[in-house]
């Protein structure tokens, strides 16, 4: 990690009038400093200033982990944060707050600085922050072929008899296993829970018959992985299999559409047509995909009304489902990274229908 997002960032400032950058938890943090805060009542705060040096504030007993660049200004136990942090912030003109600060926080610099407009970062930091580099795009490739290797594996792993529970926890200590620092979410749900797209893994048995959706990412390297496949224990339902084939080429149809230049709206649609033209349209309740990196959701993000241009070096989900209230769900997802010359699909494990016990 180096200075040179530091540089980007306050040039951006410059640009767009901004006479500071104020940010706390959340992955704009790691991404500036390579430091990510633990969330904690006791803040940690970086101050970016448009121009000069930035300093990174953090809890006295946080300070030994802290490995970055930036100077770092550790506070006592005893002393007042938001004084020392205000302190070296301007106290007129506008500042940009990231968009995951506590509320607590932010109430804090508005008593302290009643002369500053304060102002959403995000406008600032997304479009630095959805174009990975080389470094980035590594990692986010060698996170898909990890989970890749589990959703491999859950082939070979008797359902049956097993809670939904107990597939949850087997999935994260297979996404453990693979290499991952830790488990984002481990979705598993079976029968009518798979039309519920988020989930929670309950204490339902899974048994015959039931078409199982298993959703799973976890972190490594500091960036994620989100991959969904599709089990199925014993005989599917009636018309699932029809529905998956549909299923499966509106993925590949919004897949194919990636290249530089189309709009992220664009790419849903081309899924959503071809699950509306054979007639599941009402069925696919949300958004064709989201973006990834530091957060496991990030822009941009793959839906209708977002014009944003495509442009190389984003990487997303393509991920679109059908949801039949009281039957079943599916959905396929993949990761994917803007190239050049079109698209790279990152999951490369088998999207079909796979049979368990």
């Amino acid at each position: 990690m180096t200075g040179e997002r530091l540089g980007a960032v306050q040039a951006a400032l410059r640009e767009r009038g901004i006479d500071a950058l104020l940010v706390s938890v959340g992955s704009d943090l790691p991404y500036l400093t390579g430091y990510r805060a633990m969330p904690l009542e006791r803040i940690t705060a970086l101050v970016v200033p448009a121009a000069g040096d930035s300093a990174l504030f953090v809890p006295e007993l946080e300070a030994p982990r802290v490995d970055t660049f930036v100077d770092v200004r550790p506070w006592g136990e005893t002393d007042d944060p938001f004084d020392r942090i205000a302190a070296a912030l301007p106290d007129r003109g506008t500042i940009a707050v990231g968009d995951q600060m506590w509320a607590a926080f932010l109430i804090a610099f508005q008593d302290r600085l009643p002369g500053v407009r304060f102002v959403d970062a995000e406008p600032l930091m997304a479009p630095l922050r959805m174009i990975k580099d080389i470094g980035e795009i590594a990692a986010l490739r060698d996170a898909a072929h990890a989970v890749d290797g589990v959703a491999d594996h859950l082939s070979t792993v008797r359902f049956t008899g097993r809670t939904e529970r107990d597939m949850s926890r087997i999935v994260s200590d297979l996404v453990l296993a693979s290499g991952h620092e830790s488990v984002s979410f481990a979705i598993v749900a079976a029968g009518r829970n798979g039309a519920s797209p988020h989930h929670e893994a309950s204490d339902r048995l899974i048994r015959s018959g039931d078409a199982v959706v298993v959703d799973f990412g976890g972190r490594m390297r500091g960036y994620g992985s989100d991959t969904t496949r599709m089990y199925c224990v014993g005989e599917p339902p009636g018309g699932f299999e029809e529905a998956y084939a549909v299923l499966g080429r509106a993925q590949r149809a919004a897949v194919e559409s990636v290249r530089p230049g189309t709009t992220a709206e664009e790419i849903d649609a081309a899924a959503r047509s071809v699950i509306s033209d054979a007639g599941y349209g009402e069925f696919f309740i949300h958004r064709t995909g989201h973006g990834i990196g530091l957060d496991a959701h990030e822009q941009p993000y793959i839906v209708q009304g977002n014009l944003e241009p495509i442009r190389a070096g984003m990487a997303f989900s393509i991920e679109p489902g059908i949801y039949v209230p009281d039957h079943w769900g599916m959905r396929i997802e993949d990761i994917v990274v803007v190239v050049d010359g079109g698209v790279e699909r990152l999951n490369r494990s088998s999207r079909k229908l796979r049979f368990v016990e």
